[in-house]
């Protein structure tokens, strides 16, 4: 999700520099170059007459061609590039699939070939900021493979969790493909009420008292909302394609199930445009309440110097020398009545000020 969005991920790096000449294009150093073993993290299903059994390591992949009946799926997890080439031979991946996950920043995506169906994703996790981890994932003839980093973990979906690997990998690779992709966007919903819920807080918070505090979080609302557009607005086309197109590694009986994932993509695109509108909105009001304060302000100040402009005017038409005199008790009852009609009429201007709101 990779900050396709803000992630802080080692995604974000920048790709290296190109491997010297005549080097292993599929062994030069890139999204993952962590100096860790050769295999952690490759986790091999196969799922045959034999049963299931479970190994590690990229010379756990069994050469092709696989019998019918089989099913197998490769987890890589963070996998050296040396084993993204083995992954790659062993499968007979084209180059530039090995090539697309060594990278990473890839948006999310579907290729689709003759043997191979690739697909890009991204897992949102909630967060400040919300964190993108891309998920690279390629379906081929009767196999599964997932690559991604080692902050998400596919066994934890839903469906692995609760019907067992044994049963959903049982149904072939692609039923398998529905089962992470639809833990994936089902994942999304809890992400999108907490913005939500976000979203009402930073409304009161402008109808009561707009701060430039509440302007910065708009602001980062905003840049949120787009990190989850960018990944999830791309995974419409990519099961349009797969409930739309006759794809030969896409079992007929499947895309009911991948149509349910394309219904819930709509909803989430129709939450997501309303969100988007809602933050907009929210700083029009932002903006709109602080001129309305202002103008308050200014209305104020001019009631305050309507006020003092009456004294003004009239302690100008006497002059400044009587004060020496008034003091002294040498003005007669005249000044004094003058004196105290100012002040009066200051007071019932304050007043009547006070009554239309101005001050």
């Amino acid at each position: 999700m990779a900050q396709t969005t803000r992630s802080r991920s080692s995604r974000s790096e920048p790709a290296p520099d190109e491997p010297p000449a005549g080097a292993d294009p599929l062994a030069r150093p890139g999204r993952y170059r962590a100096g860790l073993p050769a295999g952690r993290g490759i986790r091999v299903a196969i799922r045959d007459a034999a049963g299931l059994r479970e190994l590690d390591g990229v010379g756990a992949i069994p050469p092709g061609p696989l019998p019918p009946g089989t099913s197998i799926w490769i987890d890589a997890s963070a996998p050296s590039p040396d084993d993204v080439a083995g992954i790659t031979r062993a499968l007979g991946l084209h180059e530039l699939i090995a090539e697309d996950i060594l990278e990473g920043n890839q948006r999310s995506k579907i290729e689709v070939t003759e043997d191979h169906i690739q697909i890009v994703l991204f897992a949102l996790v909630y967060g400040d900021p919300i964190v993108a981890s891309e998920i690279d994932i390629v379906l081929g003839d009767r196999f599964l493979l997932t690559v991604h980093d080692a902050d998400w973990e596919p066994r934890g979906t839903h469906h692995l969790r609760g019907d067992g690997l044994a049963s959903v990998i049982a149904r072939g690779p692609d039923h398998l493909l529905w089962a992470i992709c639809d833990d994936l966007v089902d994942g999304y919903f809890p992400l999108m009420d907490r913005l939500g819920d976000e979203i009402d807080l930073i409304q009161d918070a402008v109808v009561e008292r707009a701060t430039p505090e509440t302007l910065e979080r708009l602001f980062e609302l905003k840049r949120e909302l787009i990190v989850v557009r960018r990944a999830s607005a791309p995974i419409r086309e990519i099961f349009n394609q797969l409930t739309n197109r006759d794809l030969a590694l896409i079992d007929a009986e499947e895309i009911l199930y991948f149509r349910d994932v394309y219904d819930h993509l709509i909803r989430l695109t129709d939450e997501l445009d309303t969100y988007r509108e809602l933050v907009s909105g929210t700083l029009d009001v932002y903006l709109s309440t602080v001129n309305n304060n202002l103008s308050l302000i200014m209305k104020r100040l001019t009631g305050v110097t309507v006020v003092l402009t009456g004294i003004a005017a009239i302690g100008g038409i006497f002059g400044m020398s009587e004060a020496g005199s008034a003091f002294a008790g040498g003005e007669a009852i005249g000044f004094w009545i003058v004196t105290f009609g100012a002040i009066a009429i200051a007071f019932l201007m304050a007043f009547v000020l006070r009554r239309i709101g101005w001050i």
